[in-house]
């Protein structure tokens, strides 16, 4: 279905959904059973869901003792390896009462940029839908380097929306708007809509910041949204704490208007 507006997200049949690190790790790991419910009640409505989750870093630094997100490669991957079974672990806990069941895909910046890689992720994607199954995708920091990594699952979720023709995308922050500059600063207003074809040139986005636990900015969920969007599909940003909301299609959050004429697929990992 053609997804026009963020009231359409409650009908919308294939959605997909991102969350970053600091809404479900750490201290605010209490969000997981509150974002699974919210993915619960529309795939009960019949909806297909894939959620995409950072957090494997973040989940894995108390296993390894480690009171800040390490530098050094080596010890991110060691953390993603610990942390993925255990963040999988607690979304499929989450999802029991529901009798829902979680598949893990992750993926690399290679996997887009191979077809064959990226026809296979699409087609372990596309079944485990068919099966009714709920597919938990994060990149996969274990063989993830520097230079071959998303920067951010903004993009990742993006890239994920356009592979399985999604109709929405919720893309899931610590604020509830995005604003025309950083929020904290004198002038900034709240983004109601945002045309596809809109100049943002005028706008002041946050770049993208590295906190104690992961990455990512309003600069990245701009460019991620931008990419869906030129790709015909609605997104809408706005909090974890307001998922419930968005995929209720209540009027909460900054939506991005899909592209009436879709760009061309082209290479996905552009």
């Amino acid at each position: 279905m053609i997804v026009q507006d963020r009231a359409d997200i409650a009908s919308a049949q294939r959605i997909v959904v991102k969350v970053g690190s600091s809404s479900i790790s750490g201290e605010a790991s209490w969000r997981i059973p509150m974002l699974v419910k919210a993915l619960a009640d529309a795939h009960r409505r019949g909806a297909e869901v894939l959620l995409v989750s950072s957090g494997a870093i973040a989940t894995g630094m108390p296993f390894l003792d480690l009171a800040s997100r390490p530098t050094d490669l080596a010890t991110q991957q060691a953390a993603a390896a610990v942390g993925q079974n255990v963040l999988v672990y607690r979304y499929q806990e989450a999802l029991r009462p529901f009798g829902i069941t979680a598949g893990q895909i992750l993926l690399t910046a290679g996997d887009f940029e191979d077809p064959t890689h990226r026809s296979n992720a699409q087609r372990a994607l596309e079944r485990l839908l068919d099966l009714r199954i709920l597919p938990i995708v994060n990149e996969n920091d274990t063989v993830a380097t520097h230079e071959i990594r998303f920067g951010d699952n903004d993009r990742l979720a993006a890239l994920v929306a356009r592979l399985v023709s999604a109709d929405a995308l919720v893309l899931l922050s610590d604020i509830a708007h995005l604003y025309t500059r950083p929020p904290g600063e004198p002038g900034a207003e709240p983004l109601d809509v945002i045309a596809h074809d809109a100049d943002l040139s005028a706008l002041e986005f946050g770049s993208v910041v590295v906190n104690s636990v992961g990455t990512g900015g309003a600069a990245t969920k701009v460019s991620a949204a931008r990419l869906a969007a030129a790709n015909g599909i609605g997104t809408l940003v706005t909090s974890a704490d307001l998922v419930a909301d968005a995929l209720a299609g209540n009027h909460v959050g900054t939506w991005f208007a899909p592209a009436p004429s879709p760009a061309s697929l082209g290479k996905l990992a552009q």
